[in-house]
């Protein structure tokens, strides 16, 4: 039994012994960022199907405007599928000094409203306007306000989702895409997740999906059927997020203070490699990145990974964990050409290298977000 009542600016829910305090929770969500900021500064692009990255026969699509996602494509997708979907797509390199000025406008709009701001990615974030700035009552009018000012001073468009956890707010920025908000209510919020398909819980990949329709949990519904012991034993530390998700109930804060996961780098190459040195000579501006990266922000890191995706798409990573920090570039360069070695000889064409340092310490690290730095 789930009662809701009024607590002055507050809700509360009850859930037997379960209480969580209800917050005003935007989630802001740009749309088609990249492709839309191409869009914006070459008006020959505009109403055409555009994917930012990769090439039309390398590589894979960063990001699709939406004329091109009317033919199935998507972030990530290989941009020789993109192509074969789309024969008219047209593919533009990415400007990421670009889009993150773009960011910068963007979040400077939002720190109008509240200091409690959780960035996603360049072009999504999570604002906590319980307590705003301005001391605008109603949810709704601030993301009404914050994607008006985005039009006026970007001339792009935003997408929002507003409701009173971080979970159902995500979910409901994607309800009215493009330009368009939504609204879920705590009295909408438990049967809004009963209705909704797993596989588009955010929070649950298309192998926890599989893993659950094996086990015959399609919707909401199903996921709240279960019981808090039999998800624990099938999902191990999800297994609560997935209880109290499927029931509406989200109490993760809005944190300002995200702890940065990992710096990494990576890039597709034009021609397959098959050698070593060569390999070795890519692998170095990688690394170069990476360091340089970590240098300017004082941030420090003990785990090196390195990822190789050959030329069918198959794609394996190694790691390696040292006892102290890494302490120069040499040592990176040094842990990283180790990885490397030991892939080699190949048997197959290698199409992309990576190479990223996670486990990290340092103030930087402590208040930057996770974001990946591709070539």
């Amino acid at each position: 039994m789930i009662n809701l009542y009024e607590t002055g600016p507050f809700l509360r829910l009850t859930a037997k012994r379960h209480t969580a305090i209800l917050r005003k929770i935007i989630h802001v969500d740009m749309d088609a960022f990249f492709a839309s900021v191409e869009q914006r500064d070459n008006p020959d692009l505009r109403g055409k199907p555009v994917a930012v990255g990769g090439s039309a026969a390398r590589g894979v699509v960063a990001a699709a405007s939406y004329e091109a996602r009317k033919f199935g494509l998507r972030s990530a997708m290989p941009s020789i599928t993109a192509k074969r979907k789309c024969p008219d797509l047209i593919f533009v390199p990415p400007r990421f000094d670009v889009y993150r000025a773009v960011s910068q406008q963007i979040h400077a709009i939002f720190a109008e409203h509240t200091a409690l701001i959780e960035p996603l990615s360049l072009d999504e974030a999570y604002l906590d306007v319980t307590d705003n700035l301005q001391g605008i009552p109603v949810a709704t009018t601030i993301a009404e306000m914050i994607r008006a000012k985005i039009k006026r001073e970007t001339g792009l468009t935003a997408s929002a989702g507003i409701s009173y956890n971080k979970f159902l707010a995500k979910m409901a920025s994607g309800q009215n895409k493009p330009n368009g908000q939504f609204v879920i209510t705590p009295k909408m919020g438990p049967a809004f997740v009963e209705a909704l398909p797993v596989r588009k819980f955010h929070g649950v990949g298309p192998a926890t999906a599989a893993k659950m329709a094996r086990l015959g949990i399609e919707t909401g519904a199903d996921l709240r059927g279960q019981n808090l012991a039999f998800l624990k034993e099938r999902f191990g530390k999800a297994g609560p997020y997935y209880y109290w998700i499927a029931r509406g109930i989200d109490e993760r804060p809005v944190r300002a203070d995200r702890v940065r996961k990992s710096v990494g780098a990576e890039d597709t190459f034009a021609a397959d490699i098959f050698d070593l040195e060569s390999a070795r000579n890519e692998l170095a501006p990688l690394v170069g990145k990476v360091w340089r990266y970590c240098a300017e922000r004082s941030i420090q890191g003990r785990t090196v990974t390195l990822k190789v995706k050959f030329a069918d798409f198959q794609q394996i990573t190694r790691s390696r964990t040292i006892g102290a920090v890494v302490a120069a570039e040499t040592d990176l360069a040094t842990v990283a050409g180790t990885l490397l070695e030991q892939v080699f000889p190949v048997s197959k064409g290698i199409r992309l290298l990576g190479v990223t340092l996670s486990n990290l310490s340092g103030s930087a690290a402590e208040a930057d977000r996770q974001m990946s730095l591709v070539i």
